[in-house]
This record gives C-alpha cells, sequence and structure tokens, in this order.
C-alpha cells in the first residue's frame, strides 16, 4: 500500500509545480476570467462522475490485471495516472486562486508551494487511511461498500452543486 501511496504523491507534486509556474503568470496579468468558466466546468464535471456512480456502482472484486513487478514500476505507473488526473488540476485552477494573495508579501510560488504541500499531505492521510479501512472492512462487509459508494456518487454531486451555485451568483 505504501508504494501506491507515493506514487499518487509524485503525481500531485507534478501538478503542483506546473500550478505555481501558472499562478505566477496569472497573478501576473491579474487575469482570472477563465477561473469562472473551469470552476463551472469541473463543477458539472463532478456531478457527472456522482451520476455515474450512483447509476453503476463498482463492485468489490478481484483485479484481472497482472500486478507490476517492481516497487519502480509502481511507483512510475501512480505517477502518471495521478499527475493527469483531472479533477486534481481542476481542484487546483478553481479553489487555490481564492486563498492567493499578491499583495500579502509571500511571492505568489511560495503561497502554491505551501497550499500544495498542504494538499499533498492531506491526500496521504486521507488515501492511507482510507487503504486501511478499505482492506479491513469493506472486504467482509459488502453491504458496507455499497453505502460507501453511493454516498460518495451523492457527496460528488452536491459537492458539485454547491460549486456551481457559489459560481453563478457572482
Amino acid at each position: 500500500m505504501l508504494p501506491a501511496q507515493g506514487r499518487e504523491d509524485q503525481g500531485f507534486e507534478v501538478q503542483a509545480d506546473g500550478r505555481r509556474v501558472d499562478d505566477g503568470a496569472i497573478a501576473a496579468d491579474g487575469a482570472l476570467a477563465f477561473e469562472i468558466p473551469l470552476t463551472v466546468a469541473g463543477a458539472v464535471y463532478l456531478m457527472w462522475l456522482g451520476w455515474g456512480v450512483l447509476r453503476r456502482p463498482a463492485g468489490l472484486g478481484a483485479s484481472t490485471e497482472p500486478m507490476a513487478t517492481s516497487r519502480g514500476q509502481i511507483m512510475l505507473k501512480g505517477a502518471g495516472i495521478s499527475g493527469l488526473n483531472p479533477k486534481a488540476l481542476l481542484l487546483y485552477f478553481s479553489l487555490f486562486p481564492q486563498f492567493i494573495r499578491p499583495a500579502d508579501g509571500w511571492p505568489v510560488a511560495a503561497q502554491t508551494g505551501l497550499l500544495s504541500v498542504l494538499h499533498m499531505t492531506a491526500c496521504a492521510v486521507v488515501y492511507l487511511a482510507v487503504g486501511v479501512l478499505a482492506r479491513t472492512v469493506l472486504r467482509t462487509r459488502p453491504s458496507a461498500a455499497r453505502a460507501v459508494t453511493r454516498s460518495s456518487g451523492a457527496m460528488m454531486i452536491v459537492i458539485g452543486g454547491f460549486l456551481l451555485a457559489e459560481r453563478l451568483a457572482v
């Protein structure tokens, strides 16, 4: 489980590095005109994902894919998957700008870097806890697995709805 966690964090780090560079350009221009359309697109996408989870919840079962042979292959695959994850990119582009204040004296790259480190740390803690709990609880209780899946789908729809309402009210 730890190699899998490391690979997720590597992918988020790649996105965070790109985000720090991009925030500097955005703050220098002072133009965040794309923030609202991007947040709306992200909210709609999140609601669409939630609806898909509610319609067809995934079941527990063994994977038919062969496992990677080394920790390095596992790390590389995971870094590539999480580095190209559109949900994390939407998080960076839609949520982070509201917490970045160019006039506060900190460089924009440092502010974004701090937010990125906090995000990666939170992801590491949550994913590790979810992995441990999923292995111990959900395998033995299929009804709990279905309830968690349905709750996740419903939460995606609700969060997407809140994001959409917030951005359209502006």
